[in-house]
């Protein structure tokens, strides 16, 4: 067991002759004892101070570890955000090549539709142009008939018109 300052302080030497000053012996182990308190005053401090920082060092860690898990976590969770992010972005690529052979499908089909519906114009203005012609034609063959000349030589004498009244 250490020696603390009060066994320092009741220590008791035996007198012998011609021994030390007891005075000059009693000051050195006062100063002893003072330099001792001094020490172990000291020495309790930086423990309790060594305490504290152990304690800080700790709460610390703690809070490193804290820290190293969140940003695991949030780098996993950000991995999974990417990876989701990068699915839906592959089903919405999807989804708009469909779209688009779809709209080309029907843009095609439509402009078949429109091509047929076009040949079946230029067939019925053509009849049409036929049958006009034909008409035209025919009329022309009527003004052209002489009986246009015939009606024209007939003469009505108005006298007679009158008279059937």
């Amino acid at each position: 067991m250490p020696l603390t300052p009060l066994d320092i302080h009741n220590k008791e030497f035996a007198k012998g002759f011609r021994g030390y000053d007891e005075d000059e012996v009693n000051e050195f182990l006062d100063q002893i004892i003072k330099d001792y308190e001094n020490i172990i005053r000291e020495k309790k401090e930086l423990e309790e101070r060594l305490s504290e920082l152990t304690d800080r060092i700790g709460h610390y860690n703690t809070i490193e570890e804290t820290l190293n898990k969140s940003i695991v976590v949030a780098q996993e969770a950000a991995e999974e955000v990417k990876r989701n992010a990068q699915k839906e972005a592959k089903l919405i690529i999807k989804e708009s090549e469909k779209n688009a052979d779809r709209i080309v499908n029907e843009s095609l089909a439509k402009a078949r539709k429109i091509a047929l519906e076009i040949e079946e114009l230029k067939k019925q203005s053509k009849v049409f142009r036929t049958r006009f012609k034909m008409l035209i034609e025919a009329q022309l063959d009527m003004l052209n008939n002489d009986d246009w000349d015939h009606l024209l030589e007939y003469e009505l004498d108005a006298s007679e018109l009158n008279s059937t009244k």
